[in-house]
Parts: C-alpha cells; structure tokens; sequence
C-alpha cells in the first residue's frame, strides 16, 4: 500500500512537471509573439510618421478637393510604393477619416500596372483606432483576419499641415506572414532559452525531491539513534530495578529469618542498615531542568549503586538547549559508562565518579572523573575499535569515546582525556555556544 502511494505521488508529480514546464514555455511564447508584435507595430509607426513627413501637404489637400487619377496621384502612388517596397510592408496608402466609426483609403502605394484598388475604397481599421485617428492620434491594431487580404497589422500617422491640422493619415499594413517569419526568427534565436528554463525547472523540482529523501532519511537515522539510545537507557534502568528488587526479596527473606529465630536485635541491626540503601535511592531524585539530562543521570546514577560505586553530580539551572537531546545524552552515556567500566576494576571502598554539568554564556562545560587504572595509550582512544578493556564475545568495543569524539567535531567542541593523576581520570568536553 505504502509503494503503491509513493508511486501514485511520483506520478502526479512528473504530470504537475509535464504541465508547470509546458505552461511556462507557453506562457513564455505569448509573451514573446505579443512582444513582438509591439516591436514591429512600434518600428511600423516610426515609418508612417517619416513618410507622412515627406508628403507635399499642399498638393495633397488640392487632390482631396478633387480626388481623381491625376499626375499628382501618380506621382504620389509611386512614392508610397517606393516606401511600401523599402519597409517590406504589405500595404502603404493615404486615409481619410470621414467620421469616428468609418475611415476609407485614398491612394494605395502600388505599382501602376496593379489595377482593383480605387480611390475612396472602405478601409478595415476598427472603430476603436479610427476613433483614435479622429481624434488626431497615432494607432496600431492587433492582427487583423481580412478574407479578402489576408490577415495584417495596421498602424497610422497622421499628415499634418503647417498649422499642425490633421488632413488625412498615413496607414502601413504589415502582413501576418512576415510577422510570423519575424516570431518564428525570434522564438529559434531564444530556444535555448525555452530548453534552458525547461531544465531549470527539472533541475528545481529534482533538487526538492532530492533533499525532501535526504531529509526523510535524516529524521529516520535521528530517531533511530535517539530509539537506540534511550532503549539502552530504559534497559539499563529496568536491569537496576529488577537488581533491586531481587536484593529487596533478599533482605526481607533475611528478616522473616530473623523474627522466625526470635532475634529482634539483629533485624533492627539489618533494618538500619537496610534504610541507608533505601535514602541513597530516594536521594536519586535530582532537580534539574533538562528532563533528559535528569533521567540519565538517575539512570547512571542507580547503575553505579548498584556496582556500589559512589557517584556524585554537580549540574547548574541550564536548559542545554543549544545541543541536540540526543546528542547530549550520547556523550554523558558513554562517557558515564566507560567511568564505571573503570571505577569497577578496583575495590568497592575505592570507586567514585563525579559528573560536572556547566553552562556560561559561551561554552558548555562537561566534565566526568573516575577512580580506575590509568589510561596508557591516551593518543588513541579516539580511534574507532580501539579499547582499554578486554575482549568479550558478541559485544563491539572501541565505539564509545569515537562517537563522542564525532558529537563534539559535529558541534565545533573540544574534548580532553587526562590520565595523567594517579588512579584517576578525566575527560572533559567543551561545546561553544553558538
């Protein structure tokens, strides 16, 4: 069932892939064809207004008074000719505005030989732009769909007299094929723009699922070591509770003996013995605000009654925040466990621990002393494998004081191990507050 979701969550994402890329090369292409299409409309109306510039204006406003096929509309359909062949337009002629809704072409740039267009021919500019040229504006239309001339763009300038009154315009026709020719120019020259955002995005949404399954296993690794590790903790604690509790069955069996051989004076004797035992267990209780640091040493703490090792703490009011939990209890737990493999090779009157917890404004401070044989080859301690204490079969030595070693590098910290006192060891652990 598990499979079956991931590879329906694969599935939905290479399909959003699939869609978010082609939405954005689409996107992309409108935006340059609309890009376009501005260009050659803006580089058009440059044209009309410098070929509108060079129109006799009084000669032109005589033919408006008597339109007709004279010299001048010769002379004047050659130069618009000459101009449409230049600019490569489909189309330059002169305008006629007659009201806000309706515009009409007056003399076509064509050569003379080309018959079918007449004077005062109804023009297909849109009201929208013809109410603009009313108003003595330049306009440019989007693409036009002509079934008779195919599909165009058209803009217009006007043509001006000396005063700065409009007398007719001056309209380009630009065909859709040489603005398609243009596009299809522009989107090749920017393909690998189009492939290259394509891989971007690839690279982008592979980049995120990469690091989504980094972080996935991350997390896993963390909580399985921090499972390991308080699972140790826990069967630690369990091993020490059922140790007392056998020893307890022990001094009660003791007792019963006692009252049964009517001798009260030695069962006081024991029982006072016995409630030092049960003060040294409730004196386990220790006030500390970091709730894993307080059940680790109560663990520890328990453990080394139990080997009748004496162990005392110092820890200030600190939270430990700036170093992970998990972390933090793997450093004290290997570091208190390899001090009472220590302390546990000498005579019982001999054993003591002390465990120094500090914080200051920019390190902690981790300290832990053991009674025990000193250390003789202290340089290699660190070494994954290596170990002072004897081989036992099916357990690993050797990997304590390496992944505390690993911890405190992880952290920019420091960590000594001085064995240089007699019977006596220390290691500290220094961790920068960042």
């Amino acid at each position: 069932m598990k499979k079956r979701k991931i590879k329906l969550i694969l599935i939905l994402s290479i399909l959003l892939l699939v869609l978010f890329t082609s939405l954005n090369i689409f996107i992309s292409y409108i935006k340059m064809k609309k890009t376009v299409e501005e260009s050659i409309a803006n580089q058009s109306l440059e044209a009309a207004i410098s070929i509108a510039s060079l129109i006799d204006v009084e000669a032109y406003k005589q033919f408006l008074d008597n339109p007709e096929k004279n010299d001048y509309y010769w002379q004047l359909r050659s130069y618009l000719n000459d101009a449409r062949v230049k600019i490569g337009a489909l189309y330059v002629y002169t305008l006629d505005i007659v009201n806000p809704q309706v515009s009409i072409a007056m003399i076509m740039g064509l050569p003379s030989d080309v018959e079918g267009f007449d004077i005062g021919m109804d023009c297909t500019v849109p009201e929208t732009q013809v109410q603009k040229a009313y108003n003595g504006e330049t306009f440019a239309t989007e693409v036009i769909q002509d079934s008779v001339h195919g599909s165009y763009l058209t803009v217009g300038a006007p043509i001006k007299d000396e005063t700065g009154e409009v007398i007719a315009y001056l309209g380009i026709d630009i065909s859709a094929d040489t603005l398609n020719g243009i596009k299809g120019k522009v989107v090749e020259d920017n393909l690998f723009i189009f492939i290259f955002n394509g891989v971007f995005i690839l690279i982008v949404i592979g980049s995120v699922f990469f690091l989504q399954r980094w972080y996935q296993k991350e997390v896993v690794e963390e909580v399985e070591a921090t499972e390991d590790t308080y699972q140790a903790e826990i069967k630690t604690l369990i091993t020490s509770v059922s140790s007392l509790r056998h020893d307890f069955t022990n001094h009660i069996q003791v007792l019963h003996g006692f009252l049964q051989l009517d001798k009260p004076d030695q069962a006081k004797q024991y029982l006072s013995s016995l409630s030092k035992e049960v003060q040294a267990i409730n004196s386990l209780k220790l006030n500390i605000d970091h709730p894993g640091l307080s059940i680790l040493l109560q663990t520890k703490k328990l453990t080394a009654q139990n080997h009748n090792i004496e162990m005392d703490f110092t820890v200030t009011q600190d939270e430990f925040n700036k170093i992970k939990t998990t972390d933090l209890i793997k450093i004290l737990s290997n570091l208190i466990d390899n001090a009472i493999d220590a302390a546990n090779e000498l005579p019982e009157e001999q054993r003591k621990i002390t465990i120094c917890c500090k914080a200051d404004d920019t390190q902690y401070i981790f300290k832990v002393t053991n009674t025990g044989p000193n250390i003789a080859e202290a340089g290699q301690i660190f070494k994954q494998g290596f170990s002072t204490k004897k081989p036992e079969s099916g357990k690993i030595r050797g990997q304590g004081l390496f992944i505390v070693n690993e911890i405190v590098n992880k952290y920019d910290g420091q960590i000594t191990i001085d064995s240089s006192k007699h019977l006596e060891t220390t290691a500290i652990v220094t961790i920068p507050i960042k």
